[in-house]
């Protein structure tokens, strides 16, 4: 069935049609025209960078009014203007004047009115990795702190240490600079200064926690955590095995490996410690403890061998050698 519509209705049918065209304007993108609705994606107003896509809108000039991404040499090319234009450090109003005195410069239009937004970001990137739940990267658009990108990345994973790493560019071509912040205090909003602003270029990581190995006249011999605050001594390594079996040892042994990974044996006095003439010792990461066992060396230095993968035959000698 065919309807037949009368002259009035057509032209208001014709009128609407012609009043949405003029609402989504047309993109151009590598020679073709495509209807793009760019009210939806206009991100907000911040300094513009090195491949950020802009949407040029110059009204009642649908040549001119397209999306353009913005070079590595940090400028923009429009149709019909001779010369690129520099727009990476300005903002999208300062963008408008630049691209609208081009556009007289060259005499294209007399008085062209010239409106600049932003479709997408990629200038600012902030990379979130290490112990955490969902390591990310994602663009700094608006007002980032370092509490945002934490829920990003939903947050750390079990394994994670006591402090964040902060590593951003400081001015300086090739240049950076090194922040540390401690979890505990960022979390519990002790200190707001903590809690820094992100501007883009900046990676977070967040360290796995460190952890050294106990064993020998130990309760419960195993691989224990380095302590929230960063210092795990010999006396906690030892409260953290559940304290010693009957043998009180005078000597105990820190087994530390090198940057080639090889372990160097380092003599505790453990007796002048509990007896508060000595300081007590601080533990590394990846340190074995090693208290003596009374004629149970050799056992001993097989759960070494296990735990840490050092190689038996070195590890067997210079137990031996310590309990003679």
């Amino acid at each position: 069935m065919l309807i037949h519509l009368k002259r009035p209705v057509l032209l208001a049918c014709n009128a609407a049609l012609l009043g949405l065209c003029a609402l989504v304007p047309a993109v151009a993108q590598n020679g073709a025209i495509t209807v793009v609705d760019t009210n939806t994606t206009n991100l907000p107003a911040q300094k513009i960078g090195e491949n950020d896509l802009l949407m040029v809108r110059v009204y009642d000039s649908p040549d001119l009014t397209r999306t353009v991404r913005v070079s590595a040499d940090g400028t923009i090319r429009l149709p019909m203007l001779k010369s690129t234009l520099p727009v990476v450090g300005l903002m999208p109003v300062d963008v408008e004047k630049v691209v609208s005195d081009a556009l007289k410069r060259e005499q294209l239009l007399v008085d062209p009115f010239v409106s600049v937004s932003i479709l997408e970001y990629s200038s600012r990137p902030i990379s979130v990795n290490g112990a955490v739940k969902s390591p990310v990267i994602f663009q700094a658009i608006g007002k980032v702190r370092l509490l945002d990108a934490m829920a990003r990345c939903n947050g750390l994973a079990p394994d994670a240490g006591g402090e964040i790493i902060v590593t951003r560019p400081n001015g300086e071509a090739g240049a950076q600079s090194v922040t540390r912040i401690p979890v505990k205090a960022l979390f519990d909003g002790s200190d707001p200064l903590l809690n820094l602003v992100l501007t883009g270029g900046e990676e977070v990581r967040v360290p796995t926690i460190g952890s050294v190995v106990v064993t020998g006249n130990v309760r419960e011999p195993g691989v224990y955590p380095v302590q929230d605050t960063g210092v795990t001594t010999v006396m906690t390594a030892i409260a953290q095995a559940k304290g010693l079996n009957d043998f009180m040892p005078k000597v105990i042994y820190i087994l530390r490996p090198d940057e080639q990974g090889t372990r160097h044996e380092i003599q505790v006095d453990l007796q002048s410690i509990l007896k508060r003439k000595k300081e007590d010792v601080v533990l590394q990461s990846k340190d074995v403890l090693y208290i003596p066992l009374n004629n149970r060396a050799k056992q001993t230095a097989t759960a070494i061998t296990v735990l840490t993968g050092t190689a038996a035959a070195a590890t067997s000698s210079l137990i031996y050698t310590m309990t003679r």
